[in-house]
């Protein structure tokens, strides 16, 4: 099996679940739990779980938090290369969620903002090793020499890799057209819909897709509760999979990043993109029916 050597965030999720609608300037009752996260923590965790081989390679600082994530990593199976911050805290996201089911995170990027291109174990870029690079690493003014250093290492290494866009917002803010030029050499590309909207001005899943291959051969959009389709600059129409039907949402926080680990070992293997798609819709819905971004034991 592939070995996948994932470079991005480690954070730890404060997620404050409303219970009401919430009261501007006054209280609402909700439900607070913290949890493991980070977009390139959490596919890490589930390739590990879904039995994949797996390096992390982030930063954490010295603190109980970030050694918690560390032994929570390793719990998981992944093989954690974390980088001890002495200045910086482990990142902490807060999590607002509510009634609705609606998401909005405040970041505070905390000792991620300092990886460095010395960070990165040489040893992990090897031929026949895939790189997943979580957007953020790229986004963030203070990490992004490190992303642009792993996409060369893993391009010189002979490397497959793919990249994930992280989040509308800081996206559109760093702009469509430098993180085009960054991941220039990536074989595969996940956006959501907003995410693929920043990147082309395309409103449609699939008209976007198919400007987006113009730069990357293969594109996956996940789409929630509609599924998810891919696209290759070399077919005529995309494949697409429906989301599989979930009773109740307990949390959508991390159901992205457990998408691209299930559609990234299938894909790795060569099956067909469908079988690589049901796998990712299949992990999506398993994340969204426990509360946390990580897997459940």
């Amino acid at each position: 099996m592939t070995r996948v050597v994932v470079v991005g965030d480690l954070m730890t999720d404060a997620v404050a679940r409303a219970r009401y609608a919430l009261a501007r300037a006054s209280d609402t009752p909700a439900i607070v739990t913290m949890h493991g996260g980070g977009s390139g923590a959490n596919i890490s965790s589930w390739l590990a779980v879904e039995g994949a081989e797996v390096a992390f390679i982030g930063r954490r600082g010295a603190d109980i938090t970030g050694r918690n994530r560390d032994m929570e990593l390793m719990g998981y199976g992944v093989d954690a290369r974390l980088v001890m911050d002495p200045e910086r805290p482990t990142g902490t996201c807060v999590v607002l969620v509510t009634h609705k089911g609606e998401r909005t995170m405040l970041s505070d990027p905390g000792a991620n903002a300092a990886l460095s291109p010395e960070d990165l174990p040489r040893d992990l870029f090897t031929q026949g090793s895939h790189l997943h690079l979580s957007g953020y690493t790229l986004i963030n003014e203070g990490s992004r020499e490190a992303g642009l250093a792993a996409l060369d290492m893993a391009r010189h290494a002979g490397m497959s890799i793919s990249v994930d866009c992280a989040s509308s917002a800081p996206l559109e803010r760093t702009g469509a057209e430098p993180f085009l030029e960054w991941t220039n050499g990536a074989k595969l590309l996940f956006a959501n819909v907003d995410q693929a909207k920043v990147l082309t001005g395309r409103d449609d899943a699939e008209a976007a897709a198919k400007v987006l291959t113009a730069w990357f051969p293969q594109v996956v959009i996940k789409m929630g509760a509609d599924g998810a389709l891919w696209f290759s600059n070399g077919r005529p129409d995309p494949v697409r999979v429906a989301a599989e039907p979930v009773e109740k949402v307990v949390d959508g926080t991390g159901a992205g990043d457990a998408f691209c680990a299930g559609f990234l070992p299938p894909w790795l293997e060569g099956k067909p993109p469908a079988e690589a798609l049901a796998s990712g819709c299949r992990l999506a819905s398993k994340a969204i029916l426990h509360l946390g971004a990580r897997p459940p034991f």
